[in-house]
């Protein structure tokens, strides 16, 4: 990987980690592949980095079909829940593939550059 994308990477990997929306089981694998940057331990690093983002990045017909769900209800409460459906609508008839959040923003930009990564 060339300087310019492990530049931009490390930069989308701390945004993630700095996400309140990012869940800990990615924050654990961006924080292992930053202390695995430059090492031999590098590229299995990046191998479990990319799994559990392509695991966690939620599809914009997920985030509309969980807000307009009774646990989405649940977790966001109604009023919020009715926001985030309307928002996920929005995004969707805009073309988007994925929530916007910015742990998911992070992560969407991550794998943009998987291929560089692997």
């Amino acid at each position: 990987m060339n300087a310019e994308v492990k530049e931009y990477v490390t930069r989308k990997v701390n945004e993630l980690i700095e996400a309140p929306s990012c869940c800990a089981e990615a924050k654990e694998a961006a924080r292992g592949w930053l202390n695995a940057a430059g090492t031999d331990k590098e590229a299995e690093s990046s191998k479990n980095l990319i799994a559990e983002l392509e695991a966690d990045i939620m599809p914009i017909d997920g985030l509309i079909a969980f807000a307009g769900s009774k646990a989405g209800e649940q977790i966001f409460g109604p009023e919020t829940a009715k926001n985030v459906l309307a928002h996920g609508q929005e995004l969707k008839a805009s073309g988007a593939k994925y929530c916007d959040c910015a742990a998911c923003a992070a992560c969407e930009a991550i794998l943009e550059k998987k291929e560089e990564l692997l």
